[in-house]
């Protein structure tokens, strides 16, 4: 014979919840998220729709009035060789730091993974680039790179080589600028995919070897990098973002230089907007500079996540 419940006791209440018949969602309080929806909207949301309107302005940084012009800002920026020249100088240090960075802070997972024992070492090591600060790092490469007294040109000389003027090289300044920022920010993405390899079970690798998995490379292909996935699609992301974000050790090192050899995006956008105040002008760039960010992101997201396996 059955317990009989009464209707408004706390086993009746139980029974009730375990049958489903009851469930009260728990629901968060609206005003908690009031500060954080303050925040964003204040440093992202107005200032991003307030940078657009002005892109279409001729304002003046300082000046009282403003008039609406527009596309002209945009058409002035798409006639100007200078800017062409500056968006092939952005493409082409990318193509170089987005695929260097991704696949050197690969292999450095991949190695301070198999090496246990000095795996904390060699992680600290390589990540105290990413906690300093590169303005002033930038100046230590500027000695170290000195083709007279550098200890670069020193190591040429060594080897009974000509010492070479990296950051004055038409030719190789952009690639020393992105040699540089790799160095500084390889070391969070390796983190980043060290992560990635310690949430791999162990049990896909020993079921791997049972079905003829032997070497390390036949580990990888079939087991860490499909489990790598996720954090793949992420750290690319990241690193496509952070690259197109390079500035400052272009504006300490080089400004631009030699004739406009090192000139990119973001040191244009600041040198229009705050060296010669055509804010309009600036503005048009950063409206432009985030519309194919966007787009490359929505990009990466919609085509890679395809492929990526979520286990």
């Amino acid at each position: 014979m059955s317990a009989i419940t009464e209707p408004g006791s706390i086993a009746a209440d139980a029974s009730r919840t375990d049958q489903g018949f009851e469930r009260t969602p728990i629901i968060a309080n609206p005003a908690y998220l009031i500060p954080a929806v303050a925040v964003l909207l204040v440093f992202f949301i107005l200032p991003t729709f307030a940078t657009i309107a002005l892109s279409f302005t001729d304002w003046r940084l300082g000046a009282r009035s403003l008039s609406f012009v527009g596309l002209d800002n945009y058409r002035t920026l798409l006639a100007s060789s200078h800017f062409a020249g500056t968006l092939w100088n952005t493409l082409k240090l990318n193509l170089f730091v987005i695929p260097s960075s991704f696949f050197m802070a690969l292999l450095l997972a991949l190695a301070i993974h198999s090496q246990a024992r000095l795996a904390s070492f060699w992680q600290t090591v390589y990540f105290l680039p990413v906690t300093s600060t590169l303005i002033a790092m930038a100046i230590v490469w500027q000695w170290v790179l000195h083709p007279q007294v550098g200890m670069v040109a020193w190591a040429l000389r060594q080897l009974g080589l000509e010492p070479i003027n990296w950051l004055n090289d038409p030719d190789l300044v952009l690639y020393t600028i992105g040699f540089i920022s790799m160095w500084q920010l390889v070391g969070y993405y390796m983190v980043l995919f060290l992560a990635g390899l310690l949430a791999i079970p162990r049990h896909l690798y020993e079921a791997a070897e049972m079905d003829g998995a032997r070497t390390g490379l036949d580990r990888f292909v079939h087991v860490t990098w499909p489990m790598l996935g996720p954090t793949a699609l992420f750290v690319l992301i990241i690193t496509i973002i952070k690259s197109l974000q390079i500035f400052d050790v272009v504006r300490v090192l080089t400004e631009g230089g030699p004739n406009g050899a090192s000139e990119i995006v973001l040191h244009t956008l600041y040198q229009e907007g705050f060296i010669y105040f055509r804010t309009g002008i600036a503005a048009a760039i950063a409206t432009l500079f985030f519309l194919v960010m966007l787009a490359l992101t929505l990009y990466q997201m919609r085509v890679f996540d395809r492929r990526v396996h979520y286990g």
